[in-house]
């Protein structure tokens, strides 16, 4: 008999070691080498000899019609999913603990399982008290939902194998399910790809959607190696701070929709509740004439979304380096940005600590963002507000032009929608013999350089300095 070989596997990057050691060798992580047994592989040669068939190769052109969607009777959720869950597709969807995924996911379950659709829950981390716990409280407990506590990965698969009519499964979570054929422990790499490669099997044979909850790591990522990412169609985040009410759903990889797509919740006491409008939601307490604060116009997917930027310059005082804090929004890209306001427009930032916060939670990664935060800093700077009525959007390049940004017209419109007077935006160039034109009632403002938002700027008025406590108490 072959001598089995033990190895011991990284259970944040998948890496493989023949010893263990303290260290990922390839993550860097600490501690995160387990010892698990190889899988059994099939002996023998693979191919004709082994009683292969020949596959038959197509053309391209032929008939394609879209899939079918399963619509969740949430429009937030449905826009991020590209329309409804797909029958026979794998949903993955990852998040901090305690942000709202079983929350959320309960909600939309049960609301297809009141459409009359057989819907099915299959908790691993909660026991089925807790879950009707959640229902009662979310006001769902009326809905015709099949709830099971189980974690055992043939359990699950006898169960679903006779399903008939079944729509949407829900797995609660992926890293609680184990098959015993392998010696590892649950949440280990090799469990985590076997039960997943199983429940993927199953939603294509039995045409059933499946949703597998996932855990993260402290960094934000999925846990477990990022293969378990390439196996299912999509790959939703849950996004957003416990102690904050806004939730952001993204998508980052969708088989059957747009990417970076984004649906936006408020977390109530009754559970979660879409916002329609979170432009107006984002800016609902924003406070004119002050220093340091620009309207960003972005784009989430293909939803235009307005946010506030704030930032906050004050002298250091610590003696050595000064501070730079971002939330929100990538550091590297704010110390670009600062080294382009110091070195081509002669704004001094370089001996103050600066804070830069996106407000509303949000998360923004795309460059378009360049040019507003570029218009908080130097309000911040000169103690110039900007115009409340104004929104900024454009990329800034390292000489300091402000470079074109992609979908120009939705954000104008959504700036406009929402009351907004004017825009300063990148110089638009023609294309298709005429320049993008904006809606009744908004001036745009073109500006080819970063030195024309800074000398704007300084023209402005100085911001209201609010009166200190005694003096308002003696007013």
């Amino acid at each position: 008999m072959a001598k089995t070989i033990a190895r011991f596997v990284c259970q944040n990057c998948g890496a493989v070691t023949a010893k263990w050691q303290g260290r990922c060798d390839t993550c860097g992580e600490w501690n995160t080498l387990v010892e698990e047994q190889p899988e059994a592989r099939a002996p023998g040669p693979a191919g004709k000899a082994a009683g292969g068939r020949r596959i038959e190769f197509v053309g391209l052109k032929g008939r394609a019609a879209p899939p079918p969607r399963t619509t969740t009777g949430m429009a937030e959720l449905d826009r991020v999913l590209g329309g409804g869950f797909v029958p026979g597709s794998v949903v993955l969807v990852g998040g901090d603990p305690g942000i709202g995924k079983s929350t959320i996911l309960l909600q939309a379950a049960a609301r297809i399982a009141a459409a009359g659709r057989r819907t099915l829950y299959i908790s691993g981390e909660e026991s089925i008290d807790q879950v009707r716990l959640r229902a009662l409280r979310l006001g769902l407990t009326n809905s015709p939902l099949g709830l099971a506590a189980a974690t055992s990965l043939r359990d699950i698969a006898a169960s679903l194998e006779e399903e008939r009519e079944a729509t949407l499964v829900i797995i609660d979570s992926i890293q609680t399910v184990w098959l015993d054929s392998l010696e590892a422990a649950p949440g280990t790499v090799s469990q985590v790809r076997a039960c997943a490669a199983e429940l993927t099997r199953l939603a294509k044979t039995r045409n059933f959607a499946v949703v597998l909850v996932g855990h993260v790591t402290k960094e934000g990522t999925l846990a477990g190696p990022r293969v378990l990412e390439h196996m299912v169609d999509a790959t939703l985040y849950f996004e957003g701070d416990r102690g904050h009410q806004f939730r952001i759903l993204r998508a980052v990889k969708n088989r059957f929709g747009a990417t970076d797509e984004i649906g936006v919740f408020e977390m109530t006491d009754q559970g979660l509740v879409e916002v329609a409008n979170p432009s107006a939601l984002f800016l609902a307490e924003r406070r004119g004439n002050i220093s340091g604060s620009a309207v960003f116009a972005g784009m989430e997917g293909t939803r235009p979304v307005l946010v506030e930027i704030q930032a906050l310059l004050s002298p250091s005082t610590s003696g050595g380096s000064p501070r730079r804090q971002v939330v929100g929004w990538d550091s590297g890209r704010l110390a670009m940005l600062m080294a382009v306001l110091e070195s081509r427009c002669r704004v001094s930032l370089g001996q103050n600590d600066v804070y830069l916060n996106i407000a509303g939670g949000l998360r923004i990664t795309e460059p378009a963002a360049d040019l507003a935060v570029a218009a908080a800093l130097v309000s911040a700077a000169t103690d110039r507000p900007t115009d409340p009525d104004t929104v900024f959007f454009g990329e800034v390049g390292l000489s300091g032009e402000v470079r074109q940004v992609a979908h120009t017209d939705n954000r104008l419109r959504e700036a406009a929608k929402l009351g907004f007077a004017s825009a300063t935006l990148p110089r638009r160039v023609a294309r298709g013999g005429r320049a993008a034109s904006a809606p009744d009632g908004l001036k745009a403002a073109e500006i080819g350089h970063l030195a024309d938002l800074v000398a704007a700027l300084a023209a402005a008025p100085p911001a209201r300095r609010a009166k200190p406590a005694e003096e308002r108490a003696s007013a």
